[in-house]
């Protein structure tokens, strides 16, 4: 039990008694401190509700503890060595940002990372409360195939280049700044200028699960309208970048639509997917590789035009198998395969240095 006193988390630099004036102004958080082969990580509140700390797929929800009768509510989470993971609070039914984090991921979430987390270079602090800018150009695509009215920007880096179509584009837009990452990563030379274009997701789990008419639609429908834009687009360069379900379906694109997709930077792919594991009690629970790997069986050495970046989280335990098992068989097939561990769970906070490093890497450059 702790002792109410000057220097009750001064082992996380917060001077003065929690709840005091003294105490808030010095408040920045999280704060970890090393914890065996890990750290002990500090959490602080201001509220006079109780609360409790949601981490995106790492952790269960951690409640927070109230410090006697103040407005300090803290929790100190133990987190193993290297890791970024988002999170956000939880007060009766509202979601929120962490108002003493300055690194957000949209507007209601946080970004906490371990100090041995490797930096992620290109990608800017932004808050939560900032509203990251939008590209220009917008085509409006009524789909035949698909079904329904989606808008997909598109933005030039460096002038424009090769097509880098990244899936759950919203993301990429509103919850992490991927336009001004990639802005950075070509202006310093990290990557050769491309045309991002930014597809977003009506329905993921039919649009993503190993289905024809999502690329059919990108290649008949939506690659002519990028091309009618007037942004400069090399369309015979594709790169298709996509994460979880949008992983698996990057490369179910390579492998059933090759003179479409060459190109892929694949982050923590779904390969546990079948076309019945969604209806499963426990959908990682069948066969190793899934439906992805018993097609990769049947393909002889056939991908030798094909480049995969593969990355997954390490500490994404029950994924590893899955992803393993389909980079050793994409390899073997004839493909040329980069594999990669992230600093995270199944977290696009974890994701965001492997976009841009993977991407920059299918296109051959620099390795």
């Amino acid at each position: 039990m702790r002792l109410v006193g000057d220097d009750t988390f001064a082992a996380f630099g917060l001077p003065g008694a929690p709840g005091t004036d003294e105490f808030w102004a010095a408040a920045s958080t999280p704060a970890s401190i090393p914890d065996g082969d890990g750290w002990v990580t500090l959490f602080l509140r201001r509220g006079s509700d109780a609360a409790s700390i949601a981490f995106e797929s790492w952790s269960d929800p951690v409640g927070l503890r109230r410090w006697g009768d103040t407005d300090c509510w803290y929790a100190e989470v133990r987190m193993p060595a290297r890791l970024r993971v988002t999170y956000q609070f939880l007060a009766g039914d509202a979601a929120y940002a962490d108002p003493l984090n300055p690194v957000g991921a949209g507007g209601d979430r946080s970004i906490a990372a371990t100090p041995d987390a490797p930096a992620q270079p290109h990608w800017p602090v932004v808050g939560a409360d900032v509203a990251l800018p939008l590209p220009r150009t917008r085509i409006r695509w009524t789909s035949e195939r698909l079904g329904g009215r989606r808008t997909v920007r598109v933005h030039p880096v460096g002038g424009g280049g090769p097509v880098v179509l990244l899936l759950d584009g919203d993301d990429w837009l509103y919850l992490h700044p991927a336009m001004t990452a990639f802005d950075s990563a070509v202006a310093s030379g990290d990557m050769p200028p491309v045309t991002l274009v930014f597809l977003p997701a009506k329905d993921r789990k039919a649009e993503f699960g190993c289905r024809p008419e999502l690329w059919e639609a990108v290649r008949d429908e939506l690659l002519p309208l990028v091309a009618e834009s007037g942004v400069p687009a090399d369309r015979d360069r594709l790169v298709v970048a996509g994460q979880s379900l949008g992983g698996l379906s990057a490369l179910y694109a390579a492998l059933e639509f090759p003179d479409l997709v060459s190109r892929v930077a694949c982050q923590s792919g779904s390969f546990w997917w079948t076309p019945d594991a969604m209806d499963l009690a426990d959908p990682l629970g069948g066969p190793v590789g899934g439906a992805v790997a018993a097609r990769l069986r049947t393909l002889g050495p056939g991908l030798s035009g094909l480049r995969v970046a593969f990355d997954v989280g390490e500490h994404e335990t029950r994924m590893l198998p899955h992803c393993e098992l389909t980079e050793t068989l994409t390899e073997q097939a004839g493909a040329t395969v980069r594999v990669a561990r992230s600093a995270s769970g199944h977290d696009r906070a974890g994701w965001r240095h492997a976009l841009l490093r993977d991407v920059a890497w299918a296109l051959d450059h620099n390795g």
